[in-house]
């Protein structure tokens, strides 16, 4: 699915992390599924692809997957926190914790 910065992204089930191709590199948001929420863990973005939007398509798409899920989110992550708080229409999703 193309995020807001036109790349693809995919949720990798297997290793737990949405990624996101470019060239060679991959930039990576990992994440734990349980208990009816989804707990986003860690963005990685290689430098090359920082300041594309990459980061950010990464966080929208595990937003719209806990949407489609119908789970909550907990943002342990300190860029996805960041991204929910520029984009409060999300602010629903978000979980109590």
């Amino acid at each position: 699915m193309a995020g807001e910065s036109g790349v693809q992204v995919q949720r990798n089930e297997g290793e737990e992390q949405f990624e996101a191709m470019v060239g060679g590199d991959k930039a990576v948001l990992t994440y734990a599924e349980q208990n009816g929420k989804l707990y986003l863990l860690h963005t990685e973005v290689p430098e090359a692809m920082e300041g594309h939007g990459i980061g950010s398509a990464l966080v929208k798409r595990a937003m719209e997957y806990a949407r489609e899920t119908d789970v909550k989110v907990v943002p342990f992550c300190p860029f996805a926190r960041a991204w929910l708080n520029r984009h409060p229409d999300y602010a629903g999703m978000v979980a109590s914790e």
